[in-house]
């Protein structure tokens, strides 16, 4: 059994300026302005356009996320409908093979510290619980049962991995909902973390939404 904190990062080498021009240039054609436009001038294009909330002009690109977190978070990610989505998939995905090494990775619940005293216990609980659902599960494999069959043992706390990618106006929604304190604390920690490298790595979009958020980025989850 193997446990990991969870994660969520911008795919590949993005590029935060190209997407800004990109919005501008089909943006601009609304005004037929595009003689305005200047090497810098999408950070004040953009700017505006989110202040008079005119943001059906963001929907002019695509950012692409991949998350490593737990099903029960991906189960909340995916009902952002307007995204396209690829998940691991344990219909297909034998954990009893060599390229799993032969085990079942949890992703650790963030609102437990393994080294804080009130938390102990029920990260022993939770310990026990994953170990149980792996032997269920390589037992099931071992007497010939299919991933597909085998997997309705596997728990909420399963790590996989999902591939999301949307339009700058869909993740401004995604972090508006989802860095709530309403939201489940599990994807909070997942999407506060990742809106602070949007706003690292893409000017002006997210800037407001991570103003607010700014003090509430949490420190990475500490694993047993």
């Amino acid at each position: 059994m193997k446990v990991i904190a969870p994660e969520a990062h911008i795919e590949g080498n993005f590029d935060g300026m190209a997407l800004l021009k990109q919005i501008e240039a089909a943006g601009r054609t609304c005004y037929k302005s595009e003689d305005k436009i200047t090497d810098e001038s999408c950070i004040s294009f953009i700017r505006g356009i989110i202040k008079r909330g005119h943001e059906a002009v963001i929907e002019h690109g695509a950012i692409t996320v991949r998350f490593i977190t737990d099903r029960g978070v991906t189960h909340e990610i995916v009902r952002h409908r307007l995204a396209a989505y690829c998940q691991e998939s344990t219909r297909y995905c034998n954990y009893g093979q060599d390229k799993f090494d032969n085990q079942v990775t949890f992703i650790q619940p963030t609102f437990w510290n393994p080294h804080r005293p009130e938390d102990m216990q029920y990260q022993k609980t939770w310990r026990e619980a994953m170990q149980n659902a792996e032997n269920s599960y390589l037992l099931l494999l071992s007497t010939g049962a299919t991933p597909q069959q085998a997997r309705s043992v596997l728990p909420n706390s399963l790590k996989t991995e999902l591939v999301m990618t949307a339009n700058p106006r869909e993740w401004r929604h995604f972090f508006k909902m989802r860095c709530s304190n309403a939201a489940h604390p599990d994807i909070q920690y997942v999407a506060r973390r990742l809106l602070a490298e949007f706003h690292e790595k893409i000017p002006v979009l997210f800037d407001d939404i991570s103003e607010e958020y700014k003090d509430l980025i949490p420190d990475e989850v500490i694993v047993e």
